[in-house]
């Protein structure tokens, strides 16, 4: 397997199956919901937890995933695409992936309502499930409350400017690798999954998680705005991420008050947006992410040590190298 789409390549046949699945619990007699739905659907995205929730399927059961397993991978991506699209509301944004927002090309109110009918149908799979549908339904609930809860931590912090690291976790854990546990730890469950292999998948899930969000942070800091991911977005909306952390270290109390003032104070402004950029390049915050994402990585790899050496192992371990290195 070389790199993500090597990983892609080999789980093809599994994610057309999602796909196809993804389209037939959308369809809709209503004309703008199907276009709009056709039009998010010509570009999915990485797929990223449809795959977790298929890998794990096939580590517990020798590469033999039941129909559980695709429907809850469908209803983990169609959970995924919803929040996204409360997301691009609540966060005013015009454009994501490249393209513009459902809320940018149709208002807000649409936006929520077609982020809502995504909801509804991924509960109609869960419905579905034939094996512990009770575990998978009350992780995907646990998770729902997890993403409510960190986008109000995140507006809280983001106004008052006083996010500390253990904040920070939080956060990304309510937002991120809340959903990386559900979509892998479902799929576990409904295929009977041992004790140890559950604890195992979700200590991986966990840390890859963590270890996704970490990447997307520095990405605001380092990344390439021709690639969807604009430089210091992130500190337009006032939110403090691991590497402005990170360049806090070493500094004093007041200095460091200072600058999480200057986050408070930003109002859109390019310009101090740019500075702050640099500066928390020049301090090592980057760096200081860097570490930690490293960290979260290797212990998502080291979690799968109980299963036996294999493709399937191979692909999970593939994919938490991936989150450290990938550009978008």
């Amino acid at each position: 397997m070389t790199g993500f789409s090597g990983l892609v390549e080999a789980l093809r046949p599994d994610l057309e199956r999602v796909g196809r699945m993804m389209d037939d619990v959308l369809r809709s007699d209503v004309d703008l919901l199907e276009r709009t739905n056709a039009s998010i659907r010509s570009h999915p995205g990485k797929m990223l937890r449809p795959m977790l929730s298929i890998m794990a399927a096939r580590l517990c059961t020798g590469g033999k995933p039941t129909e559980d397993a695709f429907r809850l991978a469908t209803a983990s991506e169609l959970v995924h695409n919803a929040t996204l699209l409360h997301d691009d509301v609540v966060d005013g944004s015009a454009s994501r992936r490249g393209r513009p927002t459902v809320s940018a090309l149709l208002g807000g109110r649409a936006a929520v309502l077609l982020g809502d009918f995504w909801l509804v149908r991924a509960v109609g799979l869960l419905l579905d499930v034939r094996n512990h549908m009770d575990d998978c339904l009350r992780l995907f609930s646990k998770t729902l409350s997890d993403l409510a809860e960190g986008e109000m931590i995140q507006l809280q912090k983001a106004s008052a400017g006083d996010t500390t690291e253990e904040d920070y976790l939080r956060i990304i854990y309510s937002k991120t690798a809340s959903l990386f546990e559900t979509a892998v730890l479902s799929s576990a469950r409904s295929q009977e999954a041992s004790p140890a292999q559950y604890e195992a998948l979700k200590a991986y899930a966990y840390n890859l998680g963590i270890a996704f969000q970490i990447q997307d942070d520095i990405l605001d800091y380092v990344g390439d705005d021709s690639l969807g991911k604009p430089v210091g977005h992130d500190l337009l909306e006032q939110k403090i991420t691991l590497p402005f952390l990170g360049a806090l270290e070493g500094l004093d109390e007041a200095e460091a008050a200072g600058l999480r003032k200057r986050v408070i104070n930003i109002n859109a402004n390019k310009a101090e947006r740019d500075a702050l950029v640099s500066l928390v390049r020049s301090r090592g915050g980057v760096d200081y992410a860097r570490e930690r994402l490293e960290l979260y990585v290797g212990r998502a790899i080291d979690a799968l040590g109980i299963f036996p050496a294999g493709d399937d192992r191979e692909r999970m371990e593939g994919l938490a190298r991936f989150v450290a290195e990938r550009k978008i």
